[in-house]
């Protein structure tokens, strides 16, 4: 898996970025706190797709949106937090 065709989901108060393929799914979820915050909360990779890279696209889809749409981000989420780590360029968009 090179590429990843990542969708954004909203309802309500809640969101999630999802790549789904071969009838599995890897998705990130995503609580609205207001209109400048939101809570990363779950990443999920079935067994299948780990070490692809899909878990890393859906982070920085993340970021980038946050990034694009002024939104800072509270990463709850413990990998969306170890990809915070790795990545200080992004340290802007995250409110922890």
């Amino acid at each position: 898996m090179s590429e990843f065709d990542i969708a954004r989901e909203v309802e309500g108060a809640k969101g999630r970025y999802v790549h789904a393929r071969d009838g599995l799914e890897a998705e990130l979820t995503y609580s609205i706190a207001s209109p400048t915050l939101i809570i990363s909360d779950h990443t999920g990779v079935p067994d299948e797709w780990r070490g692809t890279g899909v878990g890393q696209a859906l982070v920085k889809r993340l970021v980038a949106d946050a990034q694009a749409e002024g939104v800072k981000i509270m990463p709850l989420c413990p990998f969306v937090n170890t990809m915070r780590r790795r990545h200080p360029e992004w340290a802007e968009v995250f409110a922890a």
